[in-house]
């Protein structure tokens, strides 16, 4: 027999570590193979349950606490609305007060009339230019209207709850189940004899069916708002809770209260002025043609009015609207928690959550992203702070002009621009994304509120 050489036997042992480090290798794979079977086959499993039933929820549900132990998730988020943080042009900051007998709170927003005295020119008579703060998170949306000092200066209706409490089951309450007659009984009351009939701040009821999840409108006053703006494009008897898809009551559960609205009647009837649409012209025509004011200026007598946190509006107006995004794809983005992919319900800035609210669609990095916004938002206010220099020098040309013994048929025309220049002004100042939800439609707004200042001033002013 011929004895092996060197070189065979050296082979042979280099084909058996081959061997070995292939079985190892195959086994290695198998066993990756399997647990990433295992785990897809536990991650689909956790996606046919997308929560577990802890408690029963029913349409009379109304504290968020319960909800939570069903969706600890969304539920976490929402707490987290306590969070005050301050963007370059928005949020809040803490302001530490002493609390009293009157007003428990120890923290408050700051003021905006103190930053900026020349609202309280232009607000003059106004509860506005008592009391007017940064907007803090959801969490504090009823604490800050219970004590806001404008509750001093003003007889609030129960209309006001509409838009900071958790009114669904009051409304059903108050209405014996049908929540119109709800809505109209808790418009009329006083506001704290309305206050004793909510407990929580907007909550998951407000926007959810209980027993389906699905999103709802909740609110009469957008219902009827809503078919009033689709009767103006021609689409007759429009149903919001049949009519809207998806998508829509992404961004529609949100335009419930970011919205503009006016008190009507004696009744105080929540109405949203839209019969003749959504844009800033359309909503005055129509303020114009009821003949609607929400004071009387007290330094130069002019029909005034004071707009509210327009969002809706101007986000119908922006390319974000155009291009099908709702309101909670940058609010409320969706977020991957094990298997789930949830609404991150800690409602807040985009700016403050660029990864998810903004990098989704957008590849630029954060601090471009964050830079492009900031330039819209810059550019709006300082065309804002134009404009308000304008309506100040009005008021201030008005109030000579009335002092020097001007008649109000000579006032009138300049009272009906400062009428128009400051509802133009107040629907950027009031809309809380310093331009960005629509910035060329914001840019021209402002720019029509200065040209209406102007033509004022050229109203009371002697010919050459």
């Amino acid at each position: 027999m011929t004895e092996p050489t060197p070189e065979t036997q050296q082979s042979t042992k280099r084909g058996r570590r081959i061997f070995i480090l292939a079985l190892v290798g195959a086994l290695l794979v198998g066993v990756g193979a399997t647990a990433m079977l295992v785990n897809i086959f536990q991650k689909k499993q956790e996606a046919r349950s997308t929560f577990y039933r802890v408690v029963e929820l029913t349409d009379d549900t109304d504290d968020p606490a319960v909800w939570g132990k069903n969706f600890p998730l969304q539920y976490d988020g929402y707490r987290r609305t306590v969070d005050q943080s301050r963007t370059r042009f928005g949020g809040s900051e803490a302001v530490p007060r002493t609390p009293t007998a009157a007003d428990p709170r120890s923290i408050v927003a700051q003021s905006k009339i103190e930053e900026d005295p020349r609202l309280v020119t232009m607000w003059a008579g106004y509860a506005f230019a008592k009391d007017f703060r940064e907007e803090r998170g959801h969490a504090f949306m009823l604490e800050d209207q219970t004590f806001t000092e404008r509750q001093d200066v003003a007889k609030q209706p129960g209309t006001c709850i509409h838009c900071h409490a958790s009114v669904y089951t009051a409304y059903k309450r108050l209405g014996g189940g049908d929540i119109f007659k709800g809505f109209e009984a808790l418009n009329q009351m006083p506001y704290f004899d309305a206050r004793k009939e909510v407990s929580h701040p907007v909550a998951c009821i407000d926007c959810h069916d209980p027993s389906t999840m699905a999103l709802r409108i909740s609110r009469p006053a957008f219902m009827e708002g809503i078919r009033a703006a689709k009767a103006a494009e021609g689409i007759a008897n429009y149903d919001v809770n049949t009519m809207a898809s998806r998508q829509e009551m992404r961004s529609f559960v949100c335009g419930q209260c970011h919205v503009e609205y006016y008190f009507k009647g004696p009744e105080k009837r929540l109405t949203y002025p839209w019969q003749k649409g959504l844009k800033v012209e359309s909503i005055l025509a129509y303020y114009d043609e009821v003949q609607h004011k929400d004071w009387t200026h007290a330094d130069t007598g002019a029909p005034a009015l004071k707009a509210q946190h327009p969002e809706f509006e101007m986000w119908n107006q922006g390319i974000h609207s155009r291009a099908g995004v709702a309101c909670a794809d940058c609010h409320m983005p969706y977020q991957r928690e094990g298997a789930l992919k949830v609404s991150d319900h800690h409602v807040q800035s985009p700016l403050l959550n660029i990864n998810r609210a903004c990098q989704t669609c957008h590849k630029a990095s954060e601090e471009e992203l964050k830079l492009r916004a900031e330039t819209i938002q810059a550019r709006t206010f300082a065309l804002r702070n134009l404009a308000m220099d304008a309506l100040v020098e009005l008021i201030d040309d008005l109030k000579a002009a009335k002092a020097a013994g001007k008649t109000d048929e000579q006032l009138a025309a300049a009272r009906d621009f400062q009428r128009k220049a400051q509802f133009f002004l107040d629907f950027v100042e009031a809309e809380n994304s310093t331009g960005f939800h629509a910035p060329a439609e914001a840019a021209r707004i402002l720019g029509e509120s200065i040209n209406f200042s102007r033509k004022g001033q050229l109203a009371i002013r002697p010919r050459a």
